[in-house]
């Protein structure tokens, strides 16, 4: 079956009908012709973006596993149905416009210096374009959850590089994959999301964290499997689903952390923890938490007796 050629700029485009009428057809732009996007463009780039999609996107996915209240922390998980996963892109899009200080606005999801975008993310090889997002510019995001990454993209989503003629049945068609590559604006390269160490962990080391021991003996473990691992307070409440207080529960095992294994935790609360975790290498902003060998705090002139807060 021969493929479609596709439009390219000065070809003419036809919009999908809306509730409010048939919008007039219109020439396709090339991306170096569209003032509009290039001006979006151009807001983006001006900021960290990759750094701020980066955290919008963590935070997206951890709201949808849930993981203090279900234990889930990796989205591909049996545990996660396909409608969960599916749901990630829906709250990824309130997650990017507060990461990026912007409003929830119409016509569209949101306005970049008064210009309408839509944010559409997906965790899928595609994007769903409704409508109303037809013809306007776009901020795609693309989660791979296999490889705990994600790519942003910015492109204006003309009808000419949309799917066939019949949509699916919320009448959305997604961008063409030969559009994407020739016309879509890189706003963030493929970048590994915030490390979860649970995931690093065999099968047996989760049945062990995991299991029916008390809680304080499975942080025991769950320090000593990641030694030297910056663990989220995130995964700490994790582990602790459904159990008051976790995090607290987690400082009362330090002394059998350092009589079992050697370590000394080191929490991200305290700014003398902070200060030995950065000279050791150890990025724990954000209450995060590292197990670090004894004689490595030694090197620095400390002892765990500096660390009994």
């Amino acid at each position: 079956m021969t493929k479609t050629p596709l439009p390219g700029p000065g070809d003419l485009c036809q919009p999908d009908p809306r509730k409010a009428g048939l919008r007039p057809a219109h020439p396709v732009v090339a991306p170096t012709d569209d003032a509009e996007l290039q001006q979006v463009y151009g807001w983006l780039k001006f900021r960290p973006i990759t750094h701020l999609l980066r955290g919008a996107v963590d935070n997206a996915v951890r709201y949808v596993l849930d993981g203090a209240r279900t234990w889930r922390f990796d989205l591909m998980s049996d545990e996660v149905d396909s409608d969960e996963r599916s749901s990630v892109g829906t709250k990824l899009q309130y997650h990017v416009i507060e990461s990026l200080g912007l409003r929830k606005e119409p016509p569209l999801d949101t306005t970049i210096m008064d210009i309408p975008v839509e944010i559409k993310g997906t965790v899928r090889q595609t994007w769903m374009i409704p409508r109303e997002g037809q013809c306007e510019i776009t901020l795609m995001i693309q989660i791979d959850a296999r490889q705990h990454r994600f790519r942003a993209l910015l492109m204006r989503t003309h009808r000419a590089w949309l799917t066939g003629k019949q949509g699916n049945r919320d009448l959305k068609r997604s961008p063409r994959a030969d559009a994407v590559s020739q016309y879509a604006l890189e706003i963030a390269p493929w970048t590994d999301l915030p490390p979860e160490p649970l995931r690093k962990l065999t099968p047996d080391q989760l049945r062990v964290v995991f299991g029916r021991d008390g809680m304080r003996k499975r942080l025991i473990a769950l320090f000593g499997y990641l030694r030297e691992e910056v663990i989220p307070r995130t995964t700490i409440t994790t582990v602790g689903a459904g159990l008051g207080d976790p995090l607290k529960r987690a400082r009362e095992a330090k002394p059998d952390v350092l009589k079992d294994h050697d370590l000394v935790v080191l929490v991200g609360t305290w700014q003398s923890d902070l200060d030995a975790a950065a000279k050791l290498g150890y990025d724990i902003k954000n209450e995060a938490w590292v197990a670090v060998p004894r004689e490595k705090l030694a090197g620095l002139g400390l002892s765990p007796e500096d660390f009994r807060h």
